[in-house]
């Protein structure tokens, strides 16, 4: 009998210590891009609980361990987003940060590609405002 065993995107982007980079780095460049000045002014000053919460739903998301569902409960993302005034160019920006993390971060590029759109559909999912 053999068994079948699926790698997770988790698995692939190198786990908890490459998500972890990641999202660090995706609030390195939030913090510093003055093309991203537009969404670093919907945060906190401290940056530590949004960096917490988004590592915990890429874990997730990502097929890991459900850290964010386990300590928030369901995502409801856009739910969750709807206090914020996001439109393309709050999604561009996010996309800009994001993208540069996922650069940074060792994988195939194809694999790489495919993150960055399954990233952006999600993106654009949480727009709320009209141009």
């Amino acid at each position: 009998m053999t068994e079948n065993t699926q790698i997770t995107p988790y698995e692939l982007i190198g786990k908890e210590a490459a998500i972890r980079s990641l999202v660090g780095r995706f609030y390195f460049f939030m913090d510093t891009l003055p093309e991203a000045s537009g969404i670093r002014a919907m945060h906190a000053a401290d940056l530590s609980d949004a960096h917490d919460k988004l590592f915990k739903f890429l874990s997730g998301w990502l097929g890991g361990p459900d850290l964010f569902i386990q300590e928030y409960g369901h995502p409801r993302l856009r739910q969750r987003h709807f206090p914020f005034a996001i439109d393309t160019s709050a999604r561009d920006q996010w996309m800009l940060c994001m993208n540069k993390a996922l650069n940074e971060i060792a994988m195939d590029a194809n694999f790489r590609e495919n993150l960055s759109q399954a990233l952006q559909q999600l993106a654009t999912h949480m727009i709320n405002q009209d141009e």
